[in-house]
This record gives structure tokens, sequence and C-alpha cells, in this order.
């Protein structure tokens, strides 16, 4: 099995025109009914994670998902919300068929939206 995929992510705030700076995800391993958590980052000034967030050994084919607190950091980015919020949590579950790919799974983000793809 090839160990040299990676999984990446990226989240830009389209309301804003910026990248989405300080905002907390959370990665899981999803097997069958649960749920584990792999680790927990936060986007830097580019709206990037420093460094993948799996590779190596620990990137493998399974189910993920990627927990964005996007309520959290729309709070803290002054953006006017609803209590409770339209979006507070957004799940993400993916799956990587390919231990050898790279997998981007960026996340565009507005108080009232988001969209998200396998990017490159």
């Amino acid at each position: 099995m090839s160990t040299s995929g990676r999984l990446t992510t990226h989240v830009l705030d389209t309301a804003r025109g910026k990248p989405a700076k300080g905002l907390k995800i959370d990665l899981f391993l999803i097997e069958g009914e649960d749920r584990r958590l792999l680790r927990t980052v936060e986007t830097n000034s580019d709206g990037r994670v420093d460094g993948p967030m799996l590779e190596g050994e620990a990137f493998a084919t399974g189910t993920y998902e990627l927990l964005f607190h996007a309520g959290d950091y729309l709070r803290a980015a002054g953006a006017a919300l609803t209590e409770p919020a339209f979006l507070d949590l957004i799940p993400l579950r993916f799956g990587i068929a390919d231990a050898g790919s790279h997998y981007h799974v960026p996340l565009l983000l507005s108080p009232f939206s988001y969209s998200t793809y396998r990017g490159s």
C-alpha cells in the first residue's frame, strides 16, 4: 500500500473576501457507527492548516469527517448572526479511496452558506 498521500484543507471567508484565520477544525475517522477524533487544528493567516492533516502511515483509505467550527469563527470575525446561528458546526464526511493521492478539501464559508469540493 502506498503511503505518499496526504489530506489538506483551506477555508475562505467569502463574505469578507479573506482567508478564514483562526477557524477550529476537528478531524475524525469514521468506522461504522464509531467516530474517533484524530486531531484538532486551527487555520493560520492564510486560512490553511500548518501542514497536512493526515500523511504518511496515518493516511489510509476509509471514511473521514472534517468538523468546521464555523459559528465560533464567524462570531469572532464580527459577523451578525442569528441565535442560534444558521451555520454553527459544519460536518463534511468524505471517503479516501486511494492512499497514494492528495485529497484537498476546501471550504468556502459565509454566515448563511458554504460549499466544498475536492481540490488539488
